[in-house]
């Protein structure tokens, strides 16, 4: 079956859309609203179908790749559990010490478009570092629906510590040349604006539509930023006239970028938001960032 476009579907469909990944509506609150778009024989139920993750079409780096070598660790956790859990990636033959990128998740927790990523990174010579936020409640589900839910338990400021702990964890390793850096993307680009807040020896820090920190924490970072943004994301878009100013005011090295015609989520390869010319002039431009920061 051919796979649709954020444009094959009703614009109130795609604001509906976003309102039940990010929690505002559950899936009954979903198929309620987005009945009234289900014409041509489309039921609310199809709508949702075809907006959910096709994980496997998206992949793009096999777990079994030989250019990479893959596996699941531990790190210590500094809020009341004894380890946190992360998935790994890195170059499988490399000479010399690595840059390394922490990735963080959305809210589904460690899913496999974010091993994805992490792979990808690795395919071009960094150690990728992905924790997970559901590790306190055995890690992704399997399934986009209960991750959401599982989601909305999680501690958030033990998580947010959690992430901390990553990048000083990541920052140790005898195999990483001691510049790190952070990629996210929705929740997770909140945590790598609130990571460039709180860790001051972090690198390079690229926050995918992501809610900035307030007034009082941006002036605090020192981390160099490249910003992506969509265009149709009014909810994230809305916070960046004061996260500028504040960025501004504190004298941070930062770019931002907003994508003609893109919703919130255009990087994510497995669901109709993806936008591909914009998520790969995005990538691109990630690269070269964390080139610039991590590589000399």
């Amino acid at each position: 079956m051919e796979r649709k476009t954020a444009n094959d579907f009703h614009p109130e469909v795609m604001k509906l859309f976003d309102r039940f990944v990010h929690g505002d509506i559950d899936r009954r609150g979903f198929l309620n609203g987005a009945a009234k778009y289900a014409v041509g024989g489309t039921t609310a139920i199809g709508l949702l179908e075809a907006l959910s993750p096709r994980f496997a079409e998206a992949q793009q780096i096999k777990k079994d790749d030989a250019r990479i070598e893959t596996k699941m660790c531990e790190f210590a956790s500094p809020d009341g559990h004894v380890k946190a859990n992360a998935y790994m990636a890195y170059p499988a033959k490399s000479s010399g010490k690595l840059p390394a990128v922490v990735v963080i998740h959305e809210n589904r927790g460690l899913n496999p478009h974010i091993e994805d990523i992490t792979r990808r990174l690795a395919v071009d010579g960094y150690l990728a570092f992905a924790p997970d936020a559901l590790f306190t409640y055995g890690g992704y589900p399997g399934d986009e629906d209960k991750a959401r839910e599982l989601f909305a338990k999680v501690d958030q400021p033990k998580a947010r510590n959690d992430f901390i702990a990553a990048v000083k964890y990541v920052k140790t390793l005898s195999n990483v040349n001691g510049r790190v850096g952070a990629v996210g993307f929705c929740y997770g680009g909140g945590i790598a604006n609130m990571l460039a807040t709180k860790v001051p020896e972090l690198n390079a820090a690229v926050p995918f539509y992501g809610p900035g920190p307030s007034a009082e924490d941006a002036s605090r970072i020192r981390t160099p930023l490249l910003i992506q943004y969509a265009e149709n994301d009014e909810r994230i878009n809305a916070g960046w006239p004061a996260y500028e100013t504040a960025l501004k005011a504190a004298g941070v090295k930062y770019a931002m970028h907003k994508y003609p015609g893109t919703q919130h989520g255009f990087n994510n390869d497995t669901t109709p938001r993806f936008d591909e010319a914009a998520a790969k002039l995005a990538w691109t431009r990630t690269l070269e960032f964390f080139a610039k920061h991590l590589k000399t």
